[in-house]
């Protein structure tokens, strides 16, 4: 039988990278630099892919869905252009618009792109890479993520602009109505696997559901619990502002909304946390739902990367397929809608788990 090999209790990367440098025999300091290491080559690996996704592939993507020719003068298919783009972008003058708040100003496109680092640190990548797994892994990468927010916030107070200001309290209510659904959701998932370890989770996943043709279908909770993802996968497209839930920055309405007076290496760092924060989103989607790195044949980390790549894909498919919602309409879903179905869904799963543990 073809199964799905489940992720193993593999020793995480910092400790992986101590043994073989040696730099654990030098106490606290040497485990320290070797977490560093580790955290830097976790931390390119999603830099590099959304290098590849923001200024290529989500072109190449939309182009496709619309009939159009994307890039494809600089470089073979055109990937050059992320050279060309990011040069372009940091060679631009930073202007600093009159009146802005500096410290805030400054700091909010630091924010908006390390809290989406930050969540990477206990997600399974499988094959070994795994940088943190404390027991409660799940609430961190939600308390981490949610730190954008704030972010987006400053970005559109310390402006000094109101169309910014009105994109960064969008932004906030927007990410309060739609929190708290994908929250409960998750809850539902931990009611599954009991636990709030993110590599409990996977491991609760890898066991075989039913087999189809002598494969195996695993018990990921995307097929256990096919609801519960779908109001998973709509809250993660209101968090990460892809469409129809993109009115935090409707160019239409208010320019460019909370990012409308950043330029130069300031936009490229809100441009970068936002493809981050997509990749964030499919990272927990792809753990809580869809098995993390576990699957057949191919290592760990490249299921993974397929995984998460498929939901970028999927956020992209939105943006050219769907049109934006109003601002009212958009909160009116998100408290009346979601908050009511992910409830149901959280009552529904422990109703479920209840009665087949009794």
């Amino acid at each position: 039988m073809v199964g799905f090999a489940p992720l193993q209790n593999e020793v995480l990367l910092p400790d992986r990278v101590a043994d073989l440098t040696g730099l654990g025999q030098f106490g606290i300091i040497g485990e320290f630099i070797a977490a560093f290491i580790a955290a830097f080559f976790v931390g390119n690996l999603m830099l590099a892919m959304t290098g590849v996704a923001g200024p290529w592939a989500k072109r190449k993507i939309t182009a496709a869905f619309t009939d159009r020719i994307a890039v494809n003068r600089v470089g073979p298919f055109g990937l050059l252009i992320i050279v060309a783009d990011a040069v372009r972008l940091l060679s631009k003058e930073l202007i600093i618009p009159e009146g802005a708040d500096r410290p805030a100003y400054d700091l909010a496109p630091i924010v908006v792109a390390s809290s989406a680092m930050l969540g990477f640190a206990v997600i399974p990548m499988g094959s070994g890479i795994h940088l943190a797994d404390p027991e409660a892994g799940l609430v961190f990468v939600f308390a981490v993520a949610s730190i954008a927010s704030i972010g987006l916030l400053m970005c559109g107070y310390s402006s000094n602009n109101k169309y910014s200001m009105i994109g960064g309290l969008r932004s906030v209510a927007q990410n309060i109505a739609y929190e708290i659904p994908l929250i409960v959701t998750g809850a539902s998932v931990v009611i599954f696997a009991g636990t709030l370890q993110m590599s409990e989770i996977v491991a609760a996943q890898a066991e075989p559901l039913a087999t189809v043709a002598g494969v195996g279908i695993p018990s990921w909770y995307a097929f256990v619990n096919p609801f519960a993802f779908m109001l998973f996968l709509t809250a993660n497209m209101a968090e990460v502002g892809r469409n129809p839930f993109d009115t935090p920055e409707a160019p239409t309405e208010i320019v460019a909304g909370y990012q409308t007076e950043y330029s130069s290496v300031y936009f490229v760092l809100i441009y970068l946390g936002e493809f981050l924060h997509i990749f964030l989103g499919g990272a927990i989607i792809t753990t809580l739902f869809l098995g993390g790195p576990a699957g057949p044949v191919l290592p760990g980390i490249v299921w993974f990367i397929i995984k998460i790549w498929a939901v970028f894909l999927f956020t992209q498919w939105a943006r050219s397929a769907m049109p934006r919602v109003r601002i009212d309409q958009l909160i009116q879903i998100g408290w009346k809608g979601m908050l009511v179905l992910s409830f149901a869904n959280l009552v529904l799963t422990a109703i479920i788990v209840g009665v087949l543990i009794a």
